[in-house]
């Protein structure tokens, strides 16, 4: 917290733009969207999504640069090192996500996440990734991207677990196009694995507020060319993905190390929008 006594102006006004952010993205959804019909669509919702995942990142103080083109739809499959990266993805495009169960039960956070159609997983069930897997076709028939972290946890940006294959099932079934994606991120006054990737034992709230008295950060981000596995090898095709997204972060002068093993994923909230095997 030793931020918060550094910039008190930066922090409080941070944390009064945030609340706001929270009240403002909650009353547009019920008094806009969701009285205009909008909210009954995935699409409607996904556009909401976009719109205030913008917000949030200006109010974080955050800017995204890209690089490659925005996939028109099919899968994207991401690193993933915060849940900065949902508003950092989000405010691209209009784009659905897949979020572990736990972030459906936050407070004001998981009703947000279910108002912008994000289809939940409970990874302990695996008839449930099953269920989940059916949920995705409609998705991908209406033209909307559908974003998975596939490491199945976050990490602090210097390397990408193996990606898990388990959702990819229906992709390779269905000759569905997997777009890889890497996000990583500047920051000039503080350290980036320490203060914007949220993983090891960190907990939300002192990890929300230590970010809100950051000065700005940069989210860089780059699309690759679509990647389709030999056949209905959802592994292999999982393998290439991993490699794509740890090759495009050379494109903003990255080295980062492919993971050669999973890590144990830890319960409760640091568990974020990844998908398990």
């Amino acid at each position: 917290m030793s931020g918060i006594r550094r910039h008190p102006i930066r922090f409080l006004l941070g944390l009064i733009g945030f609340f706001l952010f929270l009240l403002g993205a909650a009353l547009d959804f019920i008094f806009v969207f969701a009285l205009t019909g909008r909210a009954r669509t995935r699409r409607g919702r996904a556009v909401w999504q976009q719109r205030w995942a913008g917000i949030g990142l200006r109010v974080l103080r955050g800017r995204a640069e890209i690089r490659g083109p925005l996939p028109a739809g099919g899968i994207l499959a991401s690193n993933h090192l915060s849940y900065v990266d949902i508003l950092v993805l989000g405010s691209l495009q209009p784009v659905v996500f897949v979020a572990k169960a736990d972030v459906e039960r936050w407070p004001v956070l998981g009703w947000l996440a279910k108002c912008a159609g994000t289809l939940f997983i409970r990874r302990e069930q695996r008839s449930h990734v099953a269920d989940v897997a059916r949920q995705i076709a409609p998705v991908i028939e209406e033209g909307l991207p559908l974003l998975m972290f596939l490491e199945g946890t976050s990490t602090g940006g210097t390397h990408i677990l193996p990606f898990r294959p388990s959702l990819l099932e229906p992709v390779v079934a269905n000759h569905w196009p997997a777009t890889p994606v890497w996000i990583g991120y500047s920051l000039a006054d503080g350290s980036v694995e320490d203060e914007i990737a949220y993983w090891r034992d960190m907990t939300l709230f002192p990890h929300l507020l230590n970010l809100l008295t950051k000065k700005s950060f940069t989210a860089h981000v780059a699309f690759g060319e679509p990647v389709r596995a030999p056949g209905d090898d959802r592994k292999e095709l999982a393998r290439r993905l991993q490699r794509q997204v740890c090759a495009l972060a050379g494109e903003f002068g990255r080295n980062i190390t492919v993971g050669s093993h999973w890590h144990a994923l830890p319960e409760g909230p640091k568990e974020r929008s990844g998908v398990a095997e």
